[in-house]
């Protein structure tokens, strides 16, 4: 089949430098040979560890690892992941924290599908877990998803989120990172005007693409350079006949991965080559700083291709949410259909992938809204990643969302005939003005 060739010749390439660090870890760690003191043997085994591993952690899953946390009475409890909603292209799943009675607050968390999987959150998930009951979309590899489950687009993404949000109820409070903040934005468009009693109560926008259009990146450059048959032919294989998928045309995640690194291709030889130094003088641990950035890093996964080419295409070249004239099974979305869910903007002032400005731009499609529902956060030098996970995350930014979630956890007042229904302030900090779309 047309670039299935492609795909198995990636595959292989990944499985032969996975076998070629086993050989070579396996083959300088004979004991025989530590009577020479050669000292390239240590390196050569060090090289064959790290390859090895990095290579492996390709086609491996992550487990998100969070067995417990620390309740108020000082006592550990114990953390099951259950499947509340199961689809044939992500399961909505419940953090089920044992020995704890409900909490006040639940959150949705929205993981990206942009190539890695959900696993990303995990320090989002916990910091966010002793203070709520959380549930996260996990979205599935598509190279894992048999041809006959059919399709799944930017449409198809927004109709699972808008299941998840009627299976939760209207308590729900969504935290959105990055990708799906366009697509959770019309979710909640989608059902102000289908299902006004399903809309959650908050919406935490976090550094995702609007209006691309508004502060040009790397990303949206790229977008605006490539034809959509350009990138067709150069992303676009079909899935090979290991996995379960085969046939399925996707964007693998090992090219986004090439791209990924590539932007940083310095940086990350860096770092690689200071970990085998490390493994070799037996510094290094198998939980270090080091492996476990790049054991959730280089664990990537394929997005179906319409998903892939229908983001790009709808999203940033279009910017159809940007335009409010995004359609969802034929019917438009009509964003200023909001009128009592109060979102906040978060963005990070040194985000090099979703530049301030672009997910601030919500606020300016969201006419329906009073300005005493919207809010906004720049986190002064924080980055992409910055904004949910390390220093900027913990300290700042989720006291934020969580005041801002409390001070809108109430149903929304019905107002009287021919009166505008009473509305809270969030606490800290004003609400933020609209700002003007950019042009073009």
């Amino acid at each position: 089949m047309k670039y299935m060739a492609t795909y198995d010749l990636m595959e292989s390439v990944r499985n032969t430098n996975e076998w070629l660090g086993a050989s070579a870890r396996a083959f300088a760690s004979y004991p025989l040979f530590s009577l020479s003191m050669n000292p390239m043997l240590p390196l050569i085994a060090a090289w064959g560890e790290v390859t090895e591993r990095s290579f492996g952690r390709m086609v491996a899953k992550p487990d998100w690892g969070i067995r417990s946390i620390v309740g108020p009475e000082g006592q550990d409890h114990l953390v099951d992941e259950k499947i509340v909603v199961e689809k044939p292209f992500g399961n909505l799943v419940k953090f089920e924290v044992r020995r704890r009675a409900p909490m006040a607050r639940k959150i949705l968390v929205v993981a990206p599908m942009s190539g890695h999987y959900a696993t990303l959150l995990r320090s989002t998930v916990a910091s966010l877990m002793p203070d709520a009951d959380i549930y996260v979309t996990d979205w599935h590899n598509a190279r894992d998803i048999p041809v006959s489950a059919g399709k799944f687009d930017v449409e198809d993404y927004t109709l699972y989120v808008v299941d998840f949000l009627r299976h939760l109820g209207p308590d729900t409070h969504v935290v959105a990172v990055c990708q799906p903040v366009p697509l959770v934005l019309a979710a909640t468009a989608y059902l102000a005007g289908e299902d006004p009693e399903a809309q959650p109560r908050t919406l935490t926008l976090m550094g995702g693409p609007v209006d691309p259009d508004a502060a040009a990146t790397e990303v949206t450059d790229f977008g605006n350079r490539v034809t959509m048959g350009q990138l067709e032919h150069l992303a676009i294989q079909r899935v090979g006949f290991k996995y379960k998928g085969a046939g399925r045309l996707v964007y693998p995640g090992l090219a986004q991965l090439a791209g990924f690194i590539s932007m940083n291709a310095e940086r990350h030889a860096k770092a690689f080559s200071d970990q085998i130094f490390k493994v070799a003088q037996g510094e290094a641990g198998d939980h270090d700083a080091h492996n476990r950035f790049y054991d959730e890093y280089l664990a990537v996964m394929d997005m179906t291709a319409e998903f892939y080419l229908s983001t790009v295409e709808r999203i940033f070249k279009n910017r159809e949410i940007a335009r409010n004239e995004f359609t969802v099974a034929g019917k438009r979305v009509d964003i200023g259909a909001i009128t009592s869910v109060a979102v906040k903007i978060v963005e990070g002032e040194k985000d090099d992938i979703s530049a301030p400005g672009q997910c601030l731009a919500a606020l300016d499609l969201l006419t329906g809204l009073p300005p005493e529902k919207k809010a906004q956060h720049l986190e002064p030098g924080a980055g992409h990643y910055g904004i949910f996970a390390g220093k900027a995350w913990r300290v700042n930014i989720r006291p934020l969302v969580l005041d801002f979630i409390d001070a809108n956890s109430a149903p929304p007042a019905k107002a009287s005939p021919g009166k505008e229904p009473a509305v809270k302030a969030p606490r800290g900090g004003k609400p933020a003005a609209p700002i003007r779309l950019a042009s073009g």
